[in-house]
């Protein structure tokens, strides 16, 4: 052997086995092959059909478009003309309310009361004369002062009535038509004016008549509202009221119910503040504001049930009416007569009640006790029916022609149904013990 020959090593043979990978078990499962070779295809279909049906479409709908502007038009014409219908009352109280307004309203008027007033004028003046200057300066005072400068025809006032007669005769209240040398105009619910004079006014009661005066008329006959029968009334009735609140607002509609009946009240207004009790009224929750004095109290048949005069100051939804009931006769009159007359007796008079029966030690707790005022107003009238027949004061009357006088029937109430010049027969108590006299009713008027 060569010296730098390596000797030959054998080197151990390695041997090297076949290794086998397992294959997955999820390959092998044709089931879940199928699966998803389902979703995969189902995609594909899926997205493919959405591509021709959306391109299908979108020409489609702009072949469309001008038919659909065209139904699109008409169906805003259909909603323009359903807006400008007439409206369609929802209840059939509130149909009737409407009824009620739209016949009631044309025979409903405003009065406009005009007066001529002074034009003051304010001036300044010294109440010292001519004083000589102190201390070398001017002594100067000057007091405001003021003085008529003519005339001037100015408004002062207005209020509400109803026409009653087709030859324009209405009905209002006292305390609208009370202010002397006044001239009054009535406007009618279509904006023509007439001027009108007063015919009468109700010496008891807040009423009054007027007049169209008759060269004034270009349109007759006049609407006439209907009058009802207010003894019909009951508490809780639906009411409506027109008038020109606040003398402003011309035929201004409310509604309510009567909320009692047979009330007694004691109401200022008018010229001079004049201050009446009147008994027997409506009381009602519908508006009646300042304006709406001798308007028309309505039901839902459209008949005139009171006429409208007062409200309760300080308070809210407390009206009272005047029974119309009351304005017949008047009416009745002034077309036979010309005036308002009343069967008069002439005493003051206070109801008798347990409070009163204790007070001035009675033996009865109903009747009229006649009675100065307390300003000193007399008991007896001078020269009136009940001083010709011989009534004294503190004399209780029972009864009237065999009618008993109570708070519920007073001897007012009970006198309005006779005339003047009737006779007729008082039950008395006097120093407790009964007499019976006979009386002939004077007349009162203004």
């Amino acid at each position: 052997m060569d010296f730098y020959e390596l000797p030959k090593i054998e080197l151990p043979k390695i041997q090297v086995s076949k290794m086998k990978i397992p294959r997955p078990s999820f390959l092998l499962n044709k089931f879940l092959w199928f699966f998803v070779l389902s979703i995969f295809s189902s995609s594909l279909f899926g997205f493919l059909a959405g591509v021709i049906s959306s391109r299908y479409y979108y020409f489609d709908s702009i072949s469309l478009t001008p038919r659909l502007g065209a139904e699109s038009l008409f169906s805003q014409k259909q909603v323009s003309e359903n807006t400008n219908q007439e409206y369609i009352p929802q209840t059939s109280q509130e149909q009737a309310i409407i009824k009620v307004v739209k016949d009631a309203s044309p025979s409903v008027v405003s009065i406009i009361i005009t007066k001529n007033v002074p034009i003051m004028e304010q001036y300044y003046t010294n109440p010292f004369g001519d004083v000589p200057d102190i201390f070398g300066q001017p002594f100067n005072i000057e007091v405001p002062q003021f003085r008529q400068k003519g005339t001037e025809k100015k408004e002062i006032g207005g209020g509400t009535g109803f026409i009653v007669s087709s030859d324009g005769m209405i009905l209002t209240n006292k305390h609208v038509v009370s202010e002397k040398d006044a001239e009054y105009t009535v406007f009618t619910n279509d904006g023509k004016s007439f001027p009108a004079k007063v015919l009468a006014t109700d010496p008891v009661q807040d009423l009054a008549i007027l007049k169209i005066e008759q060269g004034s008329i270009t349109s007759v006959p006049f609407p006439v509202v209907k009058l009802g029968d207010s003894s019909k009334l009951q508490i809780g009735q639906t009411v409506i009221t027109i008038g020109n609140a606040l003398g402003e607002f011309r035929n201004t509609v409310s509604a309510g119910v009567v909320s009692g009946l047979g009330r007694t009240i004691t109401a200022s207004g008018g010229a001079g503040e004049m201050v009446e009790t009147l008994e027997d009224v409506i009381q009602t929750d519908a508006a009646i504001n300042k304006g709406n004095s001798g308007g028309p109290l309505l039901n839902l048949n459209g008949e005139v049930i009171g006429i409208n005069t007062a409200m309760a100051e300080g308070a809210q939804s407390i009206g009272f009416a005047i029974p119309v009931n009351k304005a017949k006769r008047d009416i009745d009159q002034v077309k036979a007569e010309g005036k308002i007359v009343y069967p008069f007796l002439g005493v003051r008079y206070i109801l008798v009640n347990e409070q009163v029966k204790t007070e001035k030690n009675l033996s009865v707790d109903y009747g009229a006790l006649i009675l100065k005022g307390d300003q000193g107003e007399v008991a007896i009238t001078p020269g009136s029916a009940a001083e010709k027949a011989g009534l004294k004061e503190n004399d209780v009357i029972l009864e009237l022609n065999g009618e008993k006088i109570s708070k519920d029937n007073s001897l007012a109430n009970i006198i309005m149904k006779y005339s003047p010049g009737d006779k007729v027969t008082l039950k008395l108590l006097r120093e407790k013990e009964e007499k019976t006299i006979s009386v002939v009713l004077g007349e009162r008027s203004e």
